[in-house]
């Protein structure tokens, strides 16, 4: 009766602990720095959201994090991959954009997991998953498409600094091993049930500020 119940004690701390964990783990997103810092036009946007109570997207580069946030709390946070070649808005850089965008048009919502899109549109095909951490020559975007525009001029927004005609977007990929590192060429990759998960939480117009 004696040992029962020491191991019923152990497993209950042992509980705890991972609770303890997960809980240290995600607060240490919520209170990252890099996450949250911003220009005025991110800090201004956000304060109206609060006010608002609606969601919005912060995206970390140094963190390579999404968060997903609510008045001025984290309520979930995904590994992403930003650009290989880093930060910058100039067109033909391959580089992730920073900034305050919106999500313009949402695409692809009632395909398959690992649809491969060309131009937007499905073609038909499921992507073949990599978990390994490997680069492939092809960039395909995968199961669903959030294409943002920017919303700072001369930063994000028109001339040759322009998100939206640079098809910016977030999105689902085949190299999913990558997640986590800079990998991309200029978007915001996610893995595919992620990319899923969020597309469903967001509505098109929520604003993402993607931060160095």
């Amino acid at each position: 009766m004696r040992n029962k119940w020491l191991l019923q004690s152990i497993a209950a701390l042992l509980g705890a602990w991972i609770m303890l964990s997960a809980s240290i783990a995600i607060a240490g997103d919520a209170l990252d720095p890099q996450a949250l810092k911003g220009s005025n036009a991110a800090r201004a946007a956000q304060q109206k959201l609060k006010q608002q109570g609606q969601l919005y997207v912060v995206v970390g580069i140094e963190s390579q994090r999404l968060y997903l946030m609510q008045d001025g709390r984290l309520l979930k946070a995904y590994p992403v991959s930003t650009s290989a070649f880093g930060p910058g808005g100039q067109e033909g850089s391959n580089q992730t954009p920073l900034g305050l965008h919106q999500i313009k048009q949402k695409i692809g919502a009632s395909e398959p997991e690992g649809m491969i899109f060309k131009a937007r549109k499905p073609t038909g095909r499921i992507a073949s998953i990599i978990a390994e951490p490997r680069d492939v020559p092809e960039d395909d975007v995968t199961t669903r498409i959030m294409w943002l525009d920017g919303m700072e001029p001369g930063i994000n927004q028109g001339g040759k600094v322009d998100s939206y005609k640079r098809f910016i977007y977030i999105h689902g990929t085949p190299e999913e091993g990558l997640i986590g590192r800079p990998a991309s060429h200029g978007c915001v990759r996610m893995l595919n049930a992620d990319v899923v998960d969020i597309f469903e939480r967001l509505a098109e117009g929520t604003l993402v500020y993607i931060t160095p």
